[in-house]
């Protein structure tokens, strides 16, 4: 399950709770779904999500376990697109979220954990604990659309690309800023805490107009946007 408590700052703290895996299943992904839709309804000028966990990992992704658990081979396989689809809208929620995002990926972030934490505007990582990693080609799953179009999306240079996803390089935070995945890395969880933290005060201190925000998030990212259904970007002037 997840938190979302709201500080005084106006920055929304998105926190997945509990010392597990934070595996991606329905509970966990309606949870999440439901925190950042209500985000969204109490946004204000000046909001700012950050999104972290408690525990090991940030999150390992898609339960497979769950999907195992389904009984039989056609069954596991029904299990795991489900959560694929039902993962969808928590990324298309965050590309469109009208406010700056961060997330603090304090553990472990692998596959859908990874996806997770690059939905996000910005991202930053503890130096001494936790990776990224796409695990897909170490356990023999391919990728859906809007996950592809995301990483397109994120991880500009093509062999950081490729080496996330074609050597399942499990990156640590000082590498993943010099591959430009992370705006930074921290030697601890309190170092990482205040840093998110400092820089979600000064996104707010803008005051910016969220819808305004997330119509220029979307331009940025058109080809996303259309696998996610999020259409273009529409033309706000205040002129």
């Amino acid at each position: 399950m997840c938190t979302l408590e709201k500080t005084a700052s106006n920055i929304f703290v998105l926190t997945l709770t509990g010392d597990n895996e934070h595996r991606l299943n329905p509970t966990l992904i309606g949870s999440i779904l439901s925190a950042l839709r209500e985000a969204k309804v109490q946004a204000t000028s000046g909001s700012v999500l950050i999104t972290t966990s408690r525990g090991k990992f940030f999150s390992n992704g898609l339960d497979l376990a769950w999907a195992r658990a389904a009984g039989s081979k056609p069954k596991e396989i029904e299990r795991l697109a489900h959560m694929v689809k039902l993962f969808k809208p928590v990324v298309a929620e965050l590309i469109s979220l009208p406010m700056p995002t961060i997330a603090a990926v304090n553990g472990h972030a692998a596959a859908g954990g990874m996806i997770l934490a690059l939905s996000h505007d910005y991202v930053y990582m503890k130096r001494d604990r936790g990776v990224l990693y796409m695990s897909e080609v170490d356990i023999g799953l391919t990728l859906p659309d809007y996950v592809n179009a995301l990483l397109r999306a994120k991880i500009g240079s093509p062999s950081a690309r490729r080496d996330v996803l074609l050597r399942g390089a499990k990156v640590r935070g000082d590498e993943a800023v010099r591959m430009g995945i992370v705006e930074g890395a921290h030697d601890n969880e309190e170092r990482l805490s205040g840093a998110t933290m400092r820089h979600g005060i000064q996104l707010s201190s803008r005051m910016w107009n969220g819808e305004v925000y997330k119509e220029i998030r979307k331009s940025l990212y058109p080809e996303l946007c259309v696998v996610l259904g999020l259409g273009d970007a529409k033309v706000i002037a205040k002129l």
